[in-house]
């Protein structure tokens, strides 16, 4: 077990780390990261969202051209893709349903993230990828949607924080 974190330095210090060291990781803290993620809200508490973990290298490869030639989803150690599970949303809440599996998925990739960090690796939500190849290259059921492709590993880079925006410029209250 490694070391764990203040939650705040968890949220705080959190970066997307696209370059990984060639070390692999267990599938028993990958479970770990996995049992973290469900832990996300979930409408009507479905938990309409399933896991595919890529470990396998030409696997990766292929999801990476379906990422437009991101290198981290090749070079990482692990990939978990996040999918929305859309007819699970759909049985309860009709045309909704497709939008709070998205929801759902998109919580618990954070929760993954964080749960991630927290552990000591580096990870980075890839979401700009071709919908159509990542699908086929993992057999996924036609209402079965990849949300997310984290890509997984041990840091061998620690990015700079980003620049901070101004409350003002992005919250309204309304008292």
């Amino acid at each position: 077990m490694h070391w764990l974190m203040d939650f705040e330095d968890v949220l705080r210090g959190r970066r997307s780390v696209r370059q990984y060291q060639k070390k692999g990781i267990s599938r028993e803290l990958v479970q770990s990261l996995i049992r973290n993620a469900e832990a996300a809200p979930s409408a009507g508490n479905l938990r309409a969202r399933r896991y595919i973990v890529v470990t396998d290298p030409q696997m990766r490869k292929a999801l990476s051209i379906a990422a437009y030639g991101q290198s981290q989803v090749e070079t990482a150690s692990a990939l978990v893709v996040v999918c929305a599970d859309v007819d699970r949303s759909s049985q309860r809440y009709g045309d909704r349903g497709s939008l709070f599996s998205i929801q759902d998925a998109a919580a618990a990739t954070m929760c993954l993230l964080l749960a991630a960090h927290n552990q000591g690796l580096g990870a980075c939500w890839t979401g700009a990828f071709d919908d159509q190849i990542v699908r086929e290259a993992l057999d996924l059921e036609i209402r079965v949607l990849p949300v997310a492709i984290i890509s997984l590993g041990w840091p061998a880079e620690s990015p700079l924080p980003p620049a901070q925006r101004d409350l003002g410029e992005m919250v309204r209250w309304i008292a």
